[in-house]
C-alpha cells in the first residue's frame, strides 16, 4: 500500500483461497490485458475469459501469455464447455485445455439441461485433468430454483471434484442469485450458507451494489466474480472501507471516539 491507514480489515494474500477476485475479460485486446494487469494482477486470482470468446479472439495463445507472465490465471468461460458437450464433444474440449495449457476450467449447465449425475461425472473426469469450477444456476431468467436445490446441487458438484461452485449471475447480475432489477436473492444466499462453507462458493456479484451487500454479509474475504476489469480496484477499495458504500462498516468506534 502506498501510505498507513489504521483500521483496516485484513486481506488474504495471494495466492488466496479466501477473498477472490474473478475477472470477466470480454474481449480485452492484447494491450488492454497487459495494461489491466499492470495496475490490478495484485487483486486479481482469476480471470474467465467470457462465455465462447475464446474461440473467435485472435492471437489467443498470445493473450494467455500475458496472463501467465503476471501469475495470474485464465480458464474459458463455462458456456464454451456447453458447447462441446451438447455436440458430443467432450475429448475434444479436453484437448483444448491441454493445447492452451490450461490449469482450470469451467464445468456449468446454465445454456443446456442434462442429467446432474452426468455433470458430475463430468467434474470428476476433469477434475484429475485440471482444476475445475462448477457453476451453479441457470441463465434463463424465468427458472427459480428453490434453495434447496441449490444447496444439493452445489454439495454434489464439491463431493464430485469440485474446488469451487460458482453462484450463477451472469455479466449483468440479473439472474440465479439475483432478481432481475439486480437485487440479491438475500434469502436464498443465507439458506445456502447454512449448508455449504462460504469459502467454497464464488458468488457471481457484477453490479457494485451486489460486491457490497456480499463484502457487508461475509467480509471483506468473500469471493466474488464476473468483476469487469476496470472495477478490479473499486472492488478492493469496497473490500476495505475505503469507498463511501463500506466507509463505516470495518471502523473500530472505540478508536474514532478516542480521536474526538
Amino acid at each position: 500500500m502506498n501510505y498507513f491507514l489504521k483500521d483496516l480489515p485484513e486481506r488474504t494474500a495471494k495466492p488466496r483461497q479466501t477473498g477472490l477476485t474473478m475477472a470477466m475479460d470480454k474481449g480485452l485486446s492484447i494491450r488492454e490485458a497487459e495494461d489491466f494487469l499492470s495496475m490490478c494482477a495484485e487483486y486479481v486470482d482469476l480471470v474467465k475469459l467470457g462465455w465462447g470468446t475464446s474461440f473467435v479472439t485472435p492471437r489467443l495463445k498470445e493473450k494467455l501469455k500475458v496472463y501467465k507472465d503476471f501469475g495470474v490465471p485464465v480458464y474459458f468461460g463455462g458456456t464454451l464447455f456447453e458447447s462441446f458437450v451438447v455436440r458430443g464433444q467432450f475429448d475434444d474440449y479436453r484437448k483444448v485445455l491441454d493445447k492452451y495449457d490450461l490449469e482450470y476450467a469451467e464445468v456449468s449447465d446454465g445454456s443446456i439441461e442434462f442429467d446432474h449425475d452426468l455433470k458430475c461425472e463430468y467434474i470428476s473426469k476433469l477434475s484429475g485433468q485440471v482444476t475445475v469450477l462448477s457453476e451453479v444456476g441457470s441463465k434463463d431468467v424465468d427458472k427459480i430454483i428453490p434453495p434447496y436445490k441449490w444447496i444439493k446441487l452445489m454439495q454434489a458438484e464439491l463431493d464430485a471434484g469440485a474446488w469451487k461452485v460458482i453462484g450463477e449471475a451472469r455479466e449483468g447480475g440479473t439472474v440465479g442469485l439475483f432478481r432481475s432489477t439486480g437485487e440479491v436473492r438475500s434469502g436464498l444466499v443465507e439458506e445456502i450458507l447454512t449448508k455449504i462453507p462460504f469459502e467454497k462458493i464464488i458468488w457471481e456479484a457484477p453490479q457494485k451494489e451486489q460486491q457490497v451487500w456480499f463484502i457487508k454479509l461475509l467480509g471483506s474475504n468473500v469471493n466474488v466474480g464476473n468483476i469487469a476489469p476496470n472495477e478490479v480496484i473499486p472492488l478492493e477499495t469496497i473490500r476495505i472501507g475505503l469507498r463511501g458504500d463500506t466507509f463505516m462498516h470495518f471502523l473500530n468506534r472505540k478508536d474514532i471516539d478516542k480521536e474526538d
